[in-house]
């Protein structure tokens, strides 16, 4: 599914304009990318919670060549899915 999916998914099923659906959906991604940027936890009831997690450095190694270098540290964004969703997912492929 692509942002344009969920802006007619919004257009047909609320009775928004098109122009009105997709200013929704933009607003909730920025909203979304500025609070991970900040580095905070988004938690949605019923679907889950989206973590920013700090990883340190650490060694690694090339796979192509075998040379080892360092990882740089960095922030990931981390999804783990609620008990909700999951018993929907479960069920669906029953």
């Amino acid at each position: 599914m692509t942002k344009a999916d969920l802006v007619d998914a919004i257009f047909e099923k609320v009775g928004l304009s098109k122009k009105e659906a997709q200013d929704i959906v933009e607003l909730l991604f920025e909203t979304m990318k500025q609070t991970f940027a900040e580095g905070e936890s988004i938690k949605i009831s019923g679907f889950g919670t989206f973590h920013v997690r700090k990883k340190m450095s650490r060694r690694g190694r090339n796979p192509k060549t075998g040379e080892e270098l360092e990882i740089t540290p960095r922030r990931v964004i981390t999804f783990r899915v609620s008990n909700q969703l999951k018993g929907e997912i479960e069920k669906i492929d029953a």
